[in-house]
């Protein structure tokens, strides 16, 4: 039986890699940080720590995988450090650790946040790069960079393998992601009004079978986008209309009005303790058609083209059942909703 090695295990990508790889036959060492809800019951191996912890190689041992799935995520100024350090050095630390423990191939999670976008809004294959000074906001910077230390480890010999997932949908959203947290806002009628912007969604159980397939048919050095289809924000209200039997929000408002408000709460109100709730990159990343296209992992990989809405429907239910669409208390099991967070 093979053993998996899985950084970031108890996210929405990990903890949804993690069922995969369970379902295929797999062993999994997970390493994650705090509680892991998502993991209770599974019969995983946990390694308590972060991506710097200096055992890490020791417990990478035997291990015939590593799936490095770990990654900070924030738009938030006061979390650029974090970020830079974590998908960064992380990276190259977590490959470092891999290499000294013998661990055959990897396959490093980046995200089409690496990629770009064209300035034209066509679709993005994995042939173009945007250059770095023109990603937007310091986590898009960050994967690339992060990727980049993947490709050098590739380059000195390392066995790596890039997958680049787009936005994926479904169960396990804990957090959630920013796309999980349009549904919950959209659940708990708190979308009055939208910025129109464009994203290319994927079912996170594709993106969890296209880790496993890079592992078994991707090529060394070669980068994978995991998407499916490109659609605007309205379209995808709309389906979440459709799904739920809530109205979606009609006023579109222009991009200047948002970006106002959350540069008045990131330089102004957050200075008086008061919590901004929209970030700046968040409102200039939405001005962009993040706009891919995956027929090379659908070729190479046999990547998965589930039902987009099915993923909707299954993200909404997830919500509602662990109660994201009301104002909770986090339970003993950790659950909590989008406004407890801390």
């Amino acid at each position: 039986m093979r053993t998996a090695f899985v950084t970031g295990g108890s996210g929405f990508v990990g903890a949804n890699l993690v069922r995969a790889l369970l379902a295929g036959g797999w062993r999994v060492r997970a390493l994650v940080r705090g509680d892991s809800p998502s993991l209770l019951g599974l019969g995983v191996e946990i390694v308590r720590g972060d991506l710097f912890i200096p055992h890490l190689a020791d417990a990478m041992r035997g291990c015939d995988a590593l799936f490095h799935v770990a990654a900070a995520y924030s738009l938030w100024r006061r979390d650029r450090d974090d970020v830079l350090r974590t998908n960064v050095d992380g990276t190259r630390a977590v490959l470092a650790a891999a290499r000294a423990a013998g661990v055959p191939r990897t396959v490093h999670t980046s995200s089409v946040a690496a990629i770009g976008v064209r300035a034209d809004g066509t679709p993005a294959d994995e042939t173009y790069q945007s250059p770095p000074e023109r990603l937007i906001g310091t986590y898009k910077k960050s994967k690339y960079f992060g990727e980049r230390e993947a490709r050098r480890a590739f380059e000195a010999g390392q066995d790596v393998v890039i997958v680049n997932p787009t936005t994926p949908l479904g169960p396990w959203d804990v957090k959630p992601t920013p796309t999980g947290e349009i549904v919950v806002r959209f659940l708990r009628r708190r979308m009055p009004a939208y910025v129109e912007t464009g994203l290319n969604l994927i079912d996170v159980r594709d993106v969890a079978a296209g880790h496993i397939l890079a592992y078994e048919r991707g090529v060394a050095g070669e980068r994978y986008i995991l998407g499916h289809e490109n659609l605007s924000l309205r379209a995808l209200l709309d389906r979440l209309a459709a799904i739920t039997g809530l109205p979606a929000p009609r006023v579109r408002l222009p991009r200047a009005i948002p970006l106002a408000y959350a540069a008045l709460g990131e330089h102004v109100l957050a200075r008086m303790g008061i919590a901004p709730d929209v970030s700046v990159e968040s409102v200039r990343m939405a001005k962009q058609r993040m706009f891919y296209v995956a027929e090379k992992a659908v070729r190479e990989l046999g990547l998965p083209q589930s039902d987009g809405t099915n993923a909707l429907a299954d993200a909404v239910t997830w919500f509602r059942d662990h109660g994201y669409d009301r104002d909770i208390r986090p339970t003993e099991d950790g659950w909590r909703s989008l406004s407890s967070r801390p």
